[in-house]
């Protein structure tokens, strides 16, 4: 699948891939930010953004995406960085594929199995009724039980477009249906640790890379470089975008 992408900038090749119900857009500010270093390529994974719905969300899967457009977009090996469900992606195109990437930055997620709530989340969004005349106060309130912090919610509905037909922009039902494979993680086939600088970038206040993380972490990159952002927490990137920016112009640009 070809993956619909935003560039910015001129230079060697830098791809960037959002979370879970993010988008490429979300990545802006970053991508502004190493646009003067790089070309920026922000992708949307599939199933989000403007980017085909399909079946089969597994890393392979995802990754094979991200290899096939940056083949059509003429990117030879790229420096790549993923935040979240992005940074699995990330992680397995570089374990399954490491010719294609030159130096790998992950933010904050880990090569590990999860058990965040996702699935629930996923089902409150299916749940809105989605009729003419809709508005965000009501899909809001719909899913305040399920999803009490306001932010998060604002940033969910950004995917919904309302209107005379409301809908959902990124594949929900696709997105359920693969939650499993999403939250878990399985090494792909024979690979071999990948080597290449590496960066794994979380946010003070997470707790998505706890300490069992390390060992794992150590075993497939061994060439990794730990860093915490004090203050930030999941969304590292939001919390302290110049923090996080700093970082990765020092990593991608040593």
């Amino acid at each position: 699948m070809i993956l619909n992408s935003i560039s910015l900038g001129d230079g060697p090749p830098l791809v960037l891939l959002h979370g879970l119900f993010g988008a490429a857009r979300n990545l802006g500010a970053l991508a502004r930010g190493l646009s003067s270093r790089a070309r920026v390529v922000c992708m949307d994974l599939r199933n989000h953004g403007a980017s085909p719905h399909g079946a089969g969300m597994d890393f392979a899967t995802m990754a094979e995406d991200v290899a096939q457009t940056c083949t059509s977009l003429g990117l030879g090996p790229v420096r790549l960085a993923g935040h979240s469900l992005g940074g699995k992606a990330a992680m397995y195109l570089a374990l399954s594929q490491p010719e294609a990437v030159e130096r790998l930055a992950v933010l904050d997620i880990a090569p590990v199995a999860y058990q965040h709530g996702y699935a629930r989340i996923v089902q409150a969004m299916l749940a809105i009724t989605l009729t003419p005349g809709l508005t965000r106060h009501a899909a809001d309130a719909a899913l305040v039980d399920e999803v009490p912090e306001a932010p998060m919610r604002a940033f969910l509905l950004s995917n919904l477009a309302l209107g005379e037909a409301p809908h959902w922009r990124i594949g929900l039902a696709e997105i359920a249906a693969a939650m499993p494979q999403l939250l878990d993680w399985v090494d792909p086939p024979a690979c071999a640790p990948f080597r290449n600088p590496t960066l794994f970038l979380r946010g003070g206040e997470s707790d998505y890379v706890g300490p069992q993380a390390e060992r794992v972490i150590n075993r497939l990159f061994p060439a990794a470089r730990q860093h915490a952002i004090a203050g930030a927490n999941h969304w590292l990137h939001a919390d302290k975008p110049a923090e996080v920016l700093a970082e990765l112009e020092a990593f991608f640009f040593p």
